[in-house]
């Protein structure tokens, strides 16, 4: 009877010790399927479509990591056993924090209008000049959207206005021009009252182009910007966070 009882004991916890092994490898390919959707984009290995879909799966996989360490939580409760409970928890808590990222964009996306270039000025915004090439092999237009675009900018993103500073043209050039390089943008051309350069997004390497030009005015320089993004209806406040962080830094360094 006790050898039966041992037996079906040792049985129990052979199993939940392979639905906590599961759970573990489960919840691991989401975090390759998710995390390496990116990069795998960015280094031309897959299509934008292929990264999405990743994603996507990514997220089913870590949908399955819960549903086996919920059943495992389950049966630890019920059999008494604390590491495979342990296991199951810290799984639980890792594919949490796994559904956060996506959360977090779907969100973002919901709380900003579906555009994707963003202007100090959308009554004569900066053009693309050097970067115009670029931008006509790209699925976004060259040229700025127009009024649909700007109303819903303005609802969206009423902070966003030219910066006026009271120095000369070539301070300021200067301190633009290195504050560009330093956030790390690739500086495609820079004349006397404009710079034109292309920023990289991180995790998928998205490309936008930036234009900061500069005007002259009574009381000082007028710094406007220019972020648009080549790909996508949508940049999720992207561009618009980037002419925010640029203007303030760069009001920084001219103080």
């Amino acid at each position: 009877m006790v050898t039966r009882l041992t037996t079906a004991r040792l049985r129990r916890g052979h199993w939940l010790g392979v639905l906590a092994g599961l759970a573990i490898l489960l919840v691991a390919g989401a975090a390759l399927m998710m995390a390496g959707a990116g990069p795998a984009y960015r280094g031309e290995l897959i299509s934008l479509g292929e990264a999405f879909n990743l994603l996507r799966n990514g997220v089913y996989v870590a949908v399955a990591a819960v549903a086996v360490s919920i059943v495992t939580l389950l049966l630890s409760m019920l059999t008494r056993r604390s590491r495979p409970a342990l296991i199951a928890t810290l799984v639980i808590v890792a594919a949490a924090a796994l559904f956060y990222m996506p959360w977090q964009y779907w969100q973002r996306a919901q709380q900003v209008p579906a555009i994707h270039d963003i202007t100090t000025d959308t009554q004569n915004p900066p053009a693309f000049e050097a970067l115009a090439e670029a931008r006509q092999a790209a699925p976004n237009a060259v040229a700025y959207p127009g009024d649909a675009t700007a109303q819903q900018q303005r609802a969206a993103y009423p902070h966003i206005k030219p910066l006026v500073v009271d120095k000369p043209l070539q301070v300021v050039l200067a301190a633009a021009q290195a504050e560009a390089e330093e956030t790390g943008w690739r500086i495609a051309r820079i004349t006397d009252h404009q710079i034109e350069a292309t920023a990289t997004t991180r995790w998928f390497g998205f490309e936008d182009d930036v234009v900061i030009r500069l005007t002259e005015l009574d009381n000082g320089m007028q710094v406007d910007m220019r972020s648009a993004s080549r790909l996508g209806a949508s940049d999720v406040g992207t561009n618009a966070a980037r002419i925010e962080a640029y203007l303030k830094a760069l009001e920084a360094r001219l103080k």
